[in-house]
């Protein structure tokens, strides 16, 4: 292209971008060689990496082949004006960036057609293995029905029993021992190691012993194949009906969500909101201040934000008041985190906390400080025992949520870096991301989509964090997924689908062990579907999400308050939606059976109809270079705000009914009742804005390394070391503005594609 426009014999220096992809050294070589030829440069004495043709990744913050660029650039300028130029970037001495290795290697840019294809194969596989078992069962009843062919008959049932492979054969032979198992009062299974015993029947107020898990009734060989390969009971791979045998009985999996004004406001809402149960499962959502990265200021757009829609969270001992009277590393302690760009940097400070409580306790116990031998001992040992979750899913906030503060590639680096920390400190119960498709359906998108696109960015993050060189059972129990629950029909089986293409997909594609192929899932009711008018209705709406999500036996739920479409909700509006769920979980009948979903033709026919779809969309998506080049197309964001605008449009005509929106309308006119007063006192007030602007100040001038702290997490970041290893130090003497400040300048900004 560029020969037929003359420019290789006119232009001084020549660009090839996107040095990354794939023929990009050839291209450099083919623009060279042309080059040489065009200006007759034949003396070997000028080397092809003089020529003035560079490789640049410009997507990439501080990429080498641009700065060459720009130095070439400057050195050309001040050729033909006397010097005039001049710059403190130091010419890399080179032409064309080393730093080629992408996200996901070009060799696996059809990662998604190829899960696509496994899945398939799967039940491909399964449906031959079933009609096998079919021609077998008929093939032995015949021979007892046809007494003169018997021979015949049993040894071609012989036959097509060798065509049965052997996982089959076990599924089949174990399943009168295993149902037998399951009629007895007491089943028996084992978790990691340890062997745990419940009772399988509830007994109803009428004296009936329900089951908590129901079998199959059916005899017939095929059909319990076919509910084997593709649903199995609950616990069982691949897993369609759920991860456990049965669910926890000590720990029911709601969770208490709270995050306003200050750190101590919002830890009273936790006191209160944990206040008689038996589990601590707290939910942190942070103010917008936080999200971006920021320290509290007296500056307008900053100081109206403090406090405001969550809590304020800047350092280290804002941290340990939020946390405060909580043991951390108590095994009925969870602490999930809300919270995206700055992810790392919270979650060092979570870590810090934890460590410190209990190096008090330590001390306290002991009557003295420990050594550094001793503190280094007791943080390793923390950070194995801590549970909870930090969201960190910088690809769905590109898709979808907009909080992205770092260069993506630079996001993504530090989220490699938290689990490869992980791995390397045997961090086991806590996971290192929530891949979240809570935020993809909040802006617009259908369950199909919201499904689709989370998995594929789930199963992005597994080829990046292969390319880095971790084992795929090191890090994939780390990982967990969030998703929300409407009122289509497609969000009754999503968690089905979900957990059997993941787990198919693991140890057919990827060679996982049993914890890797098992995906664990948080839900969340519909925030979207949580509207102003008749707001007493959101309740009803609320209700049925979470029954979907508890008959899919979601591994943690959060129920959303009916107050939430128009303000922060109110204690008394919080108490109801933890009262939804408490109801379903032990007033609610039928949810004292485990397996509600298994046997409904509807359901199962859902199920495949899902799945699919699924399953086109990931080809749709490695059509366009995967999720990554997807994203540069801006192909997800655009499909989602397609399917954001035939919802609003749809809603709005009346062809889809909302119940006191526009069909069922009050005759007495719009109805959204709250208290002004109590919605004045929900807000962060002067005094505690500025208080925390205060605290914040005391923390900056308590320790004068903070400057040299980040420095070296400057240094650590740009050597291309563990990022967040170095946080784990920086995070006690630097504020969250002032890191994400000094992390800007070797990192990047967040720049969209265009």
């Amino acid at each position: 292209q560029l020969e037929k426009i003359d420019m290789i014999d006119f232009a001084d220096c020549i660009v090839l971008n996107k040095f990354e992809t794939k023929g990009a050294k050839d291209a450099v070589r083919d623009v060279r060689k042309q080059y040489r030829r065009s200006r007759e440069i034949f003396d070997p004495e000028v080397s092809d990496e003089g020529l003035p043709v560079y490789g640049t990744i410009a997507s990439r913050f501080n990429d080498p082949g641009v700065t060459a660029l720009y130095c070439g650039i400057m050195s050309k300028l001040n050729e033909g004006s006397g010097g005039r130029w001049t710059t403190n970037l130091e010419d890399p001495g080179l032409r064309v960036s080393p730093n080629r290795d992408a996200i996901v290697p070009p060799s696996r840019i059809r990662y998604l057609a190829e899960i696509a294809e496994t899945v398939r194969a799967y039940k491909a596989h399964a449906a031959d293995q079933v009609g096998l078992a079919r021609r077998r069962s008929a093939l032995r009843i015949a021979a007892g029905e046809v007494p003169e062919a018997e021979d015949a008959l049993l040894a071609r049932a012989e036959v097509v029993e060798r065509q049965l492979d052997a996982r089959s054969i076990e599924l089949l032979e174990d399943w009168p021992a295993l149902s037998e198992a399951y009629r007895q009062s007491v089943f028996t299974y084992t978790v990691r190691g340890r062997d745990i015993a419940v009772e399988t029947t509830c007994e109803s107020l009428a004296g009936i012993a329900v089951p908590r898990v129901a079998l199959p009734r059916t005899e017939d060989q095929a059909e319990i194949l076919r509910f084997r390969l593709l649903e199995n009971l609950p616990g069982s791979f691949p897993y369609t009906a759920g991860l456990f045998p049965f669910r926890r009985s000590a720990e029911a999996p709601k969770r208490m969500f709270a995050g306003e004004g200050p750190p101590k406001r919002t830890n009273d809402r936790f006191h209160l909101l944990c206040e008689g149960e038996s589990a601590n499962r707290l939910s942190t959502a942070f103010d917008s201040v936080t999200l971006y990265g920021e320290d509290p200021h007296e500056r307008p757009d900053i100081w109206g934000k403090v406090g405001e829609s969550g809590v304020s969270v800047c350092t280290l001992e804002d941290m340990k008041i939020l946390y405060g009277g909580f043991d951390l590393c108590a095994p009925n302690t969870s602490v999930s985190m809300t919270i995206n760009g700055p992810a790392p940097i919270l979650l060092a400070m979570f870590f810090n906390t934890a460590i410190d409580q209990q190096v008090a306790r330590w001390t306290e116990a002991e009557g003295r400080e420990p050594t550094k031998r001793e503190f280094d001992e007791i943080a390793e040992k923390t950070v194995r025992v801590v549970r909870g979750t930090v969201q960190a899913d910088i690809l769905k906030e590109d898709q979808a949520q907009n909080t992205c503060i770092f260069n993506a590639e630079f996001g993504l680096k530090m989220m490699g870096d938290i689990q490869q920390w992980f791995i390397d400190h045997a961090v086991r119960n806590y996971y290192s991301v929530s891949i979240s498709g809570y935020h993809i359906a909040e802006a617009g998108a259908n369950p199909i989509s919201q499904t689709a696109f989370t998995l594929a960015n789930g199963f992005t993050l597994v080829e990046y964090y292969r390319s880095r060189g971790m084992d795929i059972d090191a890090f994939a129990p780390n990982l967990s997924f969030f998703f929300s629950n409407g009122l289509d029909p497609e969000y009754t089986v999503i968690g089905r689908v979900a957990r059997r293409i993941w787990a198919v997909a693991m140890r057919d594609r990827y060679e996982g062990n049993e914890r890797s192929q098992k995906l664990k899932y948080h839900i969340q009711t519909s925030g979207r579907s949580l509207h102003a008018q008749e707001i007493d209705f959101n309740d009803i709406r609320t209700t049925l999400q979470a029954l979907i999500a508890w008959n899919d036996n979601c591994n943690s739920l959060h129920t959303n308050a009916y107050d939430e479409a128009i303000t922060t909700p109110t204690p008394e509006s919080v108490r109801r939606a933890m009262a939804i769920q408490l109801i379903i979980q032990q007033e609610f009948g039928l949810a004292k059976g485990e397996n509600s979903l298994q046997g409904s033709y509807l359901i199962e026919e859902l199920t495949e109809l899902v799945e699919e779809a699924i399953l086109d969309e990931f080809e749709r998506i490695s059509d366009r270079g995967g999720v990554l080049g997807a994203m540069e197309r801006q192909y997800q964001r655009s499909k989602i705000q397609e399917e954001s605008l035939l919802y609003e449009h749809r809603k709005h005509d009346g062809s889809l009914p909302v119940v006191g929106i526009n069909t069922f309308l009050n005759p007495d006119g719009i109805s959204m009742a709250s208290d002004d007063d109590s919605m004045e006192l929900r807000r962060a007030t002067p005094e505690e804005k500025d208080g925390q602007i205060e605290a914040l100040r005391s923390f900056q001038g308590a320790d004068p390394s903070s400057e040299e702290a980040l420095r070296r997490l400057q240094d650590v970041a740009l050597a291309g070391g563990n990022i967040f290893g170095e946080l784990m130090h920086t995070t006690r003497v630097a504020s969250l503005g002032q890191i994400s400040k000094a992390l800007y300048q070797v990192g990047g900004r967040y720049r969209r594609n265009m």
